[in-house]
């Protein structure tokens, strides 16, 4: 499904502002959500995708920073962990957590948008976005600029929702985010933008297995793999950026 045919509203005012609403009460419920598991989606991926030297790591859409700060919390040395998310009211929850972490000191949180970031090319040795690639209006243009940004050699690392296909599960699932959370949202999170409802509809909605591989290696990455977590309910897709241009 290409971007013009989408039926999800992802225009950045929209995608921001709702986001803006949230943010209080973002972490509660994502535990709240996932019964934790979300943690240790988390935990494995900094895990998968170790760092293999100094150079700087950068998580784009980092929202409130538990994926920057469970990569503060594996890096070992001078390595700099820098954290990226367009909505301000998600990043002044990551910098109180920030500071509060025991590690949170090798942590930079910055305001800039993931279709425009503010770096050198090749400056980064991993780029990572943890549930918010869905969340950027162009995904292809995301991948771009995560690849543009990304050392040669380098790992581009995305971590997402997908869509189980082991039955009974699927269909419980599939219940479960279109029936349940919903409501739980509207209680508990209440927002003008019906957040919790565009989390279902935005995953649905977003490419997944080898349509989202085909979509890395586009941008420029290669070697991509995925491993799926929880029965197929997150899937982590990790790719190398070329040493060398596609042409040359």
């Amino acid at each position: 499904m290409s971007e013009t045919q989408l039926k999800v509203d992802k225009t950045g005012r929209r995608v921001k502002r709702m986001f803006g609403e949230i943010a209080p009460k973002y972490d509660r419920m994502n535990h709240l959500l996932s019964m934790n598991i979300d943690r240790l989606w988390r935990k494995k991926t900094v895990r998968i995708v170790s760092p293999v030297d100094d150079t700087p790591i950068l998580d784009v859409c980092t929202g409130t920073a538990d994926l920057a700060l469970a990569w503060c919390k594996r890096v070992k040395g001078n390595v700099d962990v820098v954290g990226t998310d367009f909505c301000r009211e998600m990043l002044e929850v990551g910098i109180q957590k920030k500071q509060q972490h025991k590690f949170g000191n090798r942590l930079e949180l910055l305001e800039a948008d993931t279709l425009h970031l503010p770096f050198d090319d090749e400056t980064f040795q991993i780029i990572s976005v943890g549930f918010g690639l869905r969340n950027v209006q162009d995904t292809d243009a995301g991948l771009r600029e995560m690849t543009r940004v990304c050392k040669r050699g380098g790992k581009v690392a995305v971590l997402e929702f997908s869509h189980p296909q082991w039955q009974p599960f699927k269909s419980f699932y599939g219940f479960y985010m279109s029936k349940i959370l919903p409501g739980i949202g509207r209680v508990f999170a209440k927002n003008s933008e019906d957040a919790y409802k565009y989390l279902p509809d935005s995953v649905s909605e977003f490419p997944s297995g080898a349509a989202l591989m085909e979509r890395m290696e586009s941008a420029g990455l290669t070697d991509v793999k995925m491993y799926s977590f929880t029965l197929g309910v997150v899937t982590l897709y990790v790719g190398t950026r070329q040493n060398e241009d596609a042409d040359g």
